[in-house]
């Protein structure tokens, strides 16, 4: 039993409002997770003990059958009942909320420096993804190498500082499916041994790319898991799928934004709010904002595969698709990074000299 003391129910309530119990059973996941569970343990479909505690606990999840607290106040008398939560984060969206809310404060006040951060998100493509899915273990070496990158770039821009970096690895896409990838909340900077910050500007995020790509495909190839010939396109395509985004900024008196920030990289795989359930076909219907993107006619993918072929750069050629069409390139697999990254032509001094001091916009936000 709870006990506690709160105001005259004749006074006025506080401007924080008044607790108000949910309804765990109006939510579409649990309405569907309430029917179907059953199901797919009989069919075999949860095979793993900690699937099925999380499937069990979350139905029971908010239902005083289950088990509540009696919440009482010796001053005016009033109590009501709370029922127990499952606390099985990841998967229930009101317990992993409330996981996000309290971290996001906790790192605020805890572990952030008040000066700019930013976020850099590193992608793998989807050829490589299954791997991940077989190897979970080897999703900590996609943060290592992302941290890796990171501390030698900002190293090399001030070699007597050190950056401050939280790595998240995610494994789900927007439409909740295996997409692992790496968020990284930054300081946009680095620290000096004093603790003073040095403000720089955004690591090009062609150099985080080419790095991520060829460390990556050179932990596959060691593992077994990628051939020489795989990790020689892949290295050679124009597009291969690693991306990196790095254009995400917050401001240093935006406590609110580091807050928020913190809590996106730590959310729930599935969303309530992009789900509906249809209990009489028992039907799952899950909506993405995603912007799906057709490439049609003279633009499509087979015609200028076409006129690249014409000009004599096939379709794995790191020149195909390119308006000027044929001259020879160096393969990547032979030194170099191709001509689909100039960057990768000039010296790795001369790509940082970008980082060696902060542009007008930066300044003006610090």
């Amino acid at each position: 039993m709870g006990e506690g003391n709160c105001a005259s129910r004749n006074q006025t309530a506080p401007s924080g409002g008044v607790y108000r119990p949910r309804n765990p059973r109006a939510s579409p996941l649990w309405q569907c997770a309430r029917r179907h569970a059953r199901e797919l343990r009989e069919a075999g479909q949860i095979r793993r003990a900690l699937e099925r505690r999380v499937s069990e606990r979350f139905i029971e999840c908010g239902d005083p059958h289950h088990g509540f607290a009696r919440i009482y106040c010796h001053a005016c008398g009033h109590d009501y009942l709370l029922a127990y939560s499952c606390k099985m984060r990841n998967f229930c969206p009101s317990c992993h909320q409330k996981r996000v809310l309290l971290y996001g404060e906790w790192v605020e006040e805890n572990v952030l420096e008040l000066v700019v951060h930013r976020q850099c998100v590193f992608t793998v493509p989807r050829l490589l993804r299954p791997i991940f899915g077989r190897h979970r273990a080897w999703l900590g070496e996609l943060r290592r190498i992302a941290a890796r990158l990171l501390v030698e770039a900002y190293a090399e821009a001030a070699p007597a500082a050190r950056p401050g970096l939280i790595l998240f690895v995610q494994t789900f896409g927007d439409l909740a499916n295996f997409n692992p990838h790496v968020h990284v909340l930054a300081a946009d900077g680095a620290f000096g041994p004093e603790g003073t910050f040095v403000p720089l500007p955004a690591i090009p995020e062609g150099l985080l790319v080419e790095g991520f790509r060829r460390a990556v495909l050179g932990f596959l190839v060691a593992k077994g898991s990628v051939s020489e010939d795989l990790r020689c396109k892949l290295l050679g395509w124009r597009h291969s799928g690693f991306s990196v985004h790095n254009q995400v900024r917050v401001g240093k008196s935006d406590a609110e934004g580091r807050r928020k920030l913190a809590g996106y990289m730590l959310r729930a795989p599935m969303s309530v709010e992009k789900m509906s359930y249809d209990a009489a076909t028992g039907t799952v219907i899950y909506r993405s904002k995603m912007h799906l993107v057709r490439y049609v006619g003279w633009y499509s993918n087979r015609a200028r595969g076409e006129r690249a072929s014409a000009q004599g750069a096939g379709p794995g050629d790191p020149a195909h698709g390119s308006r000027s069409g044929g001259g020879r390139v160096r393969h990547p697999c032979q030194g170099g990074v191709g001509a689909a990254h100039p960057q990768g032509l000039r010296s790795r001094s001369a790509r940082m000299s970008q980082m060696q001091r902060p542009d007008a916009r930066d300044r003006a936000d610090r």
